[in-house]
């Protein structure tokens, strides 16, 4: 089988990094190009050691012709910047996009909460959002990918099977995320630099936080019930590593036990997903340097509410690792292709 050729945009970045990092190891992928802006003419080793005895291109600025030689372009920019490219998409071009451009299905709620006019309004219904566990089929018939974000993927995983199956009360759950620092990128050290990122716990966008629309989004899809859930998001000093701890109120008659067995059920099938047994207390040491998200259903005192926790490396299963496994099903690749 001939190699794809391969572009990542955005490519000094964390996820960029680690989407080298996946990429390299993928024996149906050549990365054809590395692009970026203030990095033209160096090398990716610059950015990080263990890259250098790769054979890697050099970085070099991305433009539209470069597109006639590749057949996917991981995109890892500033949201706006994906919208730009994929309107000089030829046919044979995929696009997997990792920023929050094609999220949303609502070019006005794009505005609302990105703060900028979308610009390819046109290709937002030819995208698809896709959490690879959740996609089926039809993910081979588009040609615009999107990821989700990595606070979603943490969410969404555990909440939407209990929701589709109606077992929790979905008018107050309560979400509380903890990140590593990197989930901000390579300049949240400018962003709060007087934060105190290596000593302190910060919260943050507890009400406008640009997640919120893709959680509220996905679950509908899934209900026709009201959702009310409150987001609290918060930055850690560690490197990576997501852990979303979620309260929920169980529906009459529904059980711990029900709830285990039927996230067992559901992704049974799902090689990165392990659901735990009961009162796991897990950690995000558990999940570092994988694509897995493990899952543990816990007790409380009060009978009728329960605590998920969900762990994910926020820069592979929540970022690059969730694009490999997007573009291994887009093209029919083996799921587990470039993520061991």
């Amino acid at each position: 089988m001939s190699k794809l050729n391969v572009l990542i945009a955005g490519s000094t970045g964390y996820i960029g990094i680690q989407l080298i990092k996946l990429l390299i190891k993928h024996r149906f992928v050549k990365i054809k190009y590395l692009c970026g802006n203030n990095s033209v003419g160096k090398n990716i080793s610059f950015y990080d050691k263990s890259l250098n005895k790769k054979k890697l291109p050099k970085i070099i600025k991305f433009k539209k012709k470069l597109l006639k030689e590749i057949d996917v372009i991981f995109t890892a920019l500033p949201n706006g910047e994906a919208q730009t490219i994929s309107k000089s998409l030829n046919k044979n071009n995929v696009l997997i996009d990792l920023s929050g451009d094609f999220r949303l299905k609502k070019s006005l709620d794009y505005f609302k909460w990105y703060n900028q006019k979308h610009k390819a309004v046109k290709k937002i219904q030819k995208s698809i959002y896709s959490i690879p566990e959740l996609q089926n089929e039809k993910l081979k018939n588009y040609n615009i990918i999107s990821c989700p974000g990595c606070y979603p993927t943490s969410i969404l995983l555990p909440l939407i099977p209990l929701i589709e199956k109606n077992l929790i009360n979905t008018k107050n759950i309560i979400i509380d995320s903890k990140s590593g620092y990197s989930g901000a990128g390579r300049n949240v050290h400018k962003k709060f630099k007087d934060k105190n990122l290596y000593g302190s716990l910060k919260a943050y966008g507890i009400k406008y936080h640009k997640h919120n629309p893709e959680i509220i989004q996905t679950l509908n899809q899934y209900t026709k019930k009201k959702i009310i859930f409150e987001f609290i998001p918060h930055l850690t000093p560690m490197f990576r590593g997501i852990l979303s701890t979620i309260y929920i109120n169980l529906n009459k008659n529904i059980s711990h036990s029900k709830i285990i067995k039927v996230l067992t059920n559901y992704y049974k099938r799902a090689d990165f997903i392990k659901i735990f047994k009961k009162d796991y207390l897990l950690s995000t040491n558990d999940v570092i340097n994988t694509n897995n998200c493990y899952i543990s259903i816990n007790k409380t005192n009060n009978r009728n509410k329960l605590v998920i926790l969900s762990v994910i490396d926020n820069l592979i299963k929540g970022g690059a690792g969730q694009a490999v496994q997007n573009l291994n099903l887009r093209f029919n690749f083996p799921e587990k292709e470039g993520l061991k």
